[in-house]
């Protein structure tokens, strides 16, 4: 995501995001915006009323900027498209109005933003791809179509790990996503843990490592999104989760 230097410049520097990787980055807010207000529901002593206002507002102008983006890029208004511009200014709304609501709340508003987002983002990447017609940007040949299922339940703030007697534990929510494809993503780049940074899995335990992606993590996946899909590789095929099975699920 860097330009060469200009006979000017004496360094790089660094390309604006573009729209999709902006509403990825967005996504990744809202899910470090949501882990502040859960740790700050589950602490022992009760928090501020005002004490996620700062970070809420900072949430509905980073929506605006993505909302900016979009309408830059002068993509043909398909139903499509406008109705993902009409969701990301509702998220700026109830990212604002949630600084006038008492924390649980203010929770809840903000709830469904990071899904929200990339959705939106979805959106996006397959406008942009039907403007640029049989050109599209070519995706990170290192991600198989697990790894980019997987990249992709990060981004919406559905995967964290714990370690509990030495042995190290996924939780997942919607694709399933093994220790195995973890671990290749983080050895190539494309995510990382925060460790404690997550809210607990019941009230009284201990808090979690979120799995986020690194910026590498956001131009691959942001490549990625409704290209033709890689096929995997021989044995990289996991098992189809159940399709009741939501919760959270240990693999090691």
């Amino acid at each position: 995501m860097t330009t060469p230097p200009s006979d000017g410049l004496l360094f790089d520097v660094a390309s604006p995001p573009t729209p999709v990787e902006q509403l990825l980055l967005l996504a990744d807010q809202y899910v470090q915006h949501n882990d502040s207000l859960d740790r700050l529901l589950r602490a022992g002593s009760p928090p501020e009323l005002d004490s996620h206002g700062a970070s809420a507002q900072q949430l509905a102008s980073a929506t605006h900027a993505a909302i900016t983006a979009v309408t830059d890029e002068r993509l043909f208004q398909s139903h499509e498209l406008s109705d993902a511009v009409v969701r990301l200014q509702q998220l700026a709304f109830l990212s604002s109005a949630s600084t006038d609501h008492p924390l649980p709340m203010a929770r809840t508003l903000t709830a469904l933003a990071p899904a929200a987002a990339m959705g939106c983002a979805d959106t996006v990447a397959r406008e942009l791809r039907r403007r640029r017609g049989s050109t599209p940007d070519t995706p990170d040949r290192r991600l198989t179509t697990t790894h980019h299922f997987a990249l992709w339940e990060i981004a919406c703030g559905n995967v964290v790990a714990t370690s509990s007697q030495g042995r190290q534990y996924v939780h997942y929510r919607d694709e399933r996503v093994l220790i195995g494809t973890l671990r290749s993503l983080e050895a190539n780049g494309l995510a990382e843990r925060v460790p404690k940074s997550a809210p607990s899995a019941y009230v009284g335990g201990p808090l979690q490592d979120r799995i986020r992606l690194t910026a590498a993590g956001t131009t691959a996946l942001a490549a990625a999104i409704s290209s033709p899909p890689v096929s995997r590789a021989p044995g990289t095929t996991p098992a189809p989760a159940p399709a009741t099975a939501k919760t959270a699920t240990r693999s090691r």
